[in-house]
């Protein structure tokens, strides 16, 4: 298993595995990584996507603009990824900086990424990626966005 962790730590995962853009996989000490924000307009990202994503409750972060920690698996099973989901109401652009963490079942810390400030468009959803790790255990996330804690994800 630490092998694998290891290769899987030295690999770049092209996450057609998660259906989202390049992603470097990182070890599971990773911490306070940079994570990667992802416009998807008017179009769910959950629902768009070939991967399994387990969401938290939907928190508002501030006026029409709500948020949520999601886990997320690959097709395959084998790597796992945190995210967080800003959706934005407003007729106007929103600013947000968001951060995610991953945890699996044993409680084991994977990594935490965060995403800088970015302005969210009117009426459309971003999602904040963490990294892809190899990670073949149950995960959990949790997440900010500017500051607004966001409750544990399901596992998945």
């Amino acid at each position: 298993m630490r092998v694998a962790r290891v290769i899987a730590g030295l690999t770049t995962v092209t996450t057609a595995a998660l259906g989202l853009s390049l992603v470097t996989a990182a070890g599971p000490a990773a911490a306070a990584e940079r994570g990667a924000w992802r416009a998807y307009g008017n179009t769910n990202p959950i629902t768009s996507s070939s991967s399994t994503w387990k969401c938290g409750v939907t928190g508002t972060v501030a006026t029409n603009v709500v948020a949520q920690a999601c886990a997320i698996r690959s097709v395959g099973g084998q790597y796992a990824q945190g995210a967080v989901i800003v959706r934005n109401n407003r007729s106007s652009l929103y600013s947000a900086a968001a951060n995610t963490d991953l945890r699996n079942q044993d409680g084991l810390f994977l990594g935490e990424w965060e995403c800088p400030s970015s302005g969210i468009a009117a009426n459309s959803w971003s999602v904040c990626f963490g990294q892809t790790i190899y990670e073949y255990r149950s995960v959990m996330s949790e997440g900010m966005v500017n500051s607004g804690y966001l409750e544990w994800s399901p596992y998945v």
